[in-house]
């Protein structure tokens, strides 16, 4: 197939669109869950129409709808089937790893029917609807080398071109709702750019419109082919098509590679709720009698405590929980929306608050009232240091100068020292210890750690919470050498306690050092380690801002009790 473009019209759209879901090609997820790299070109290719086994009116119900997400995601299968070797060594790959395709059937679940209402929406092909299979291995929280971010892995600046918001707050790039709507929106827009090449419209979301443009043109000026499979382009992107096109016909073909399907009914999994405020998540996903763990899954994009306080206000809530959710959320006293929260609100007594929560008839109107939680929860008052700024304030005290503004009628950033601002109630009394007074006993002896069978520096590191530098620093030897069972090591305690029973007889708490990942934030440390997430705030004043950097170091005081996870 050779797409012939004018030259001056392609050169004109080239100034004019935006480039594609990355600059340049994105990086891949550091996973080694993701197929490898295939190392040779092969541009040979055959387009024949699509037979797959699949027949569309075999798993109909009587009532004409299909029966399970399964059957109505092929059902719209649309791309030409492509004989390729670099399709079938993406699927060979597949073959080879059952349990990965297990896993990513089990992560699909909650979104499928989102999304495939997407696909239908926007009248594109099925097999985009597995599109986050090959982006993310639909994992929401999922974070690339290029600062892509999500199930569809926007980068920073796509995103916000689609209109998904980022800030400390909130991330939408990992909201499910709002990513899944961009994304869509964002192929529909390609495949259009490229008069309906899909192949093309697939390799510019991951590569960018106008790295596809440049490479067309060079195989236009040497008068070679311009479809996808004659282009010269990153090894990455070579393969980011065969990938999904060998994920669509595994799916398809589920029986005669003998792939289980995991049953998952075609039927709405989640409900969209708009709760007009802001909400504490801890208590949302008790309201909606289900775990924190699989709450977060359903709403990843919020990166603290509560949702965001200028919105987005919406939840994804399990279908089945969703009347039950509604119902205790209208029954929540008002003063208790944000009670879990790191801060104390006090309670309230005005009159003029009592109709401003919703009703259960509200819960269930498509545009419920808007409203900020300032409006609803009685603020304490900060008063204001001589040289201090909006913006330290705002940083204080775990909110943003719009909501500082908003609350207080400012009209600018400027304040002045003795002003007394609204703002959230004080920090609870937590009953952990400060880091000053966990550590005061800390002992300064050093411990000698005897090598065992199929140890690591790596993996005593992890266990006692220091860097393999560190450890092969006090033992005069590099992390290169080779450990031999028996042998004797010297670890050092002092400011990076120690996990043992000798510390922890003499000191309830343990302070572990926490590398942070790839899509890390402190809200979701403080869950990882079930810590308040004020004390870890105050624990790392000094070092953590509201954006975390991977390979970043975050202290945390732990409960001897408690597994260092």
């Amino acid at each position: 197939m050779h797409v012939n473009f004018n030259r001056s019209v392609r050169f004109l759209l080239i100034s004019l669109i935006a480039t594609g879901c990355s600059q340049t090609t994105k990086n891949p997820l550091s996973t080694t869950e993701k197929p490898p790299a295939i190392g040779k070109e092969d541009n040979s290719y055959l387009y024949h129409p699509h037979k797959s086994s699949f027949n569309k009116h075999k798993y109909k119900s009587s009532n004409g709808q299909y029966n399970t997400v399964w059957d109505r995601l092929l059902s719209l299968y649309s791309l030409p089937e492509i004989n390729n070797s670099r399709i079938d060594e993406q699927l060979n790959w597949y073959l080879q790893n059952p349990d990965y395709l297990v896993r990513i059937q089990q992560r699909a679940e909650p979104y499928l029917h989102l999304i495939l209402d997407e696909i239908e929406a926007k009248n594109i092909p099925g097999e985009l609807a597995l599109l986050p299979v090959v982006e993310s291995a639909f994992r929401p929280e999922a974070y690339s080398k290029s600062d892509a971010s999500g199930l569809w892995q926007f980068i920073p600046a796509t995103g916000r071109l689609f209109g998904l918001q980022q800030n400390s707050w909130y991330d939408g790039r990992r909201d499910i709702y709002a990513s899944t709507k961009a994304a869509t929106k964002f192929l529909k827009q390609l495949s259009e750019t490229f008069d309906g090449d899909w192949m093309l419209a697939l390799a510019s979301y991951n590569y960018g419109k106008g790295n596809v443009w440049k490479a067309i043109e060079r195989n236009e000026d040497m008068g070679l082919p311009t479809d996808y499979w004659s282009l010269n382009l990153p090894e990455e992107t070579a393969n980011y098509v065969p990938r999904l096109l060998a994920v669509a016909k595994l799916f398809a073909n589920a029986d005669r590679y003998n792939i289980p399907l995991r049953h998952i009914p075609n039927r709405p999994y989640v409900e969209v709720v708009d709760i007009g405020s802001q909400l504490d998540l801890n208590k949302a996903a008790r309201m909606a009698n289900i775990p924190l763990e699989d709450f977060l899954k359903l709403n990843p994009g919020f990166n603290r405590w509560c949702t965001a306080p200028d919105g987005p206000h919406r939840l994804l809530i399990p279908v089945n929980q969703a009347q039950t959710f509604k119902r205790n959320l209208a029954q929540l006293p008002l003063e208790d929306w944000l009670s879990d929260s790191p801060y104390n609100a006090e309670r309230i007594s005005q009159p003029s608050y009592a109709s401003a929560k919703p009703t259960p008839k509200q819960l269930n109107e498509p545009a419920i009232q808007k409203r900020n939680i300032a409006e609803l929860v009685a603020m304490s008052q900060y008063k204001v240091k001589a040289g201090e700024s909006l913006s330290a304030i705002a940083n204080k005290n775990q909110t943003t100068i719009a909501a500082i503004r908003k609350i207080n009628h400012l009209s600018g950033n400027n304040i002045q020292a003795g002003t007394k601002l609204k703002m959230p109630g004080s920090e609870k009394s937590g009953k952990i210890p400060t880091l000053v007074q966990a550590t005061k006993n800390t002992t300064a002896s050093n411990r000698v750690y005897t090598v065992k069978p199929g140890d690591t520096f790596w993996k005593i590191a992890q266990n006692f919470s220091v860097s393999t530098q560190d450890i092969a620093a006090w033992n005069n030897t590099t992390v290169k050498s080779a450990l031999v069972a028996g042998q004797k090591l010297t670890i050092k305690s002092g400011d990076q306690q120690l996990a043992t029973s000798t510390s922890a007889a003499s000191n309830p708490y343990r302070l572990i050092q926490y590398t942070v990942k790839p899509g890390d934030t402190l809200m979701q440390i403080s869950r990882k380690f079930s810590v308040p997430f004020s004390d870890l705030r105050k624990w790392n004043a000094t070092t953590a801002g509201d954006v975390l950097k991977p390979g970043q170091k975050i202290k945390v005081l732990l409960d001897n009790n408690q597994p260092a996870t």
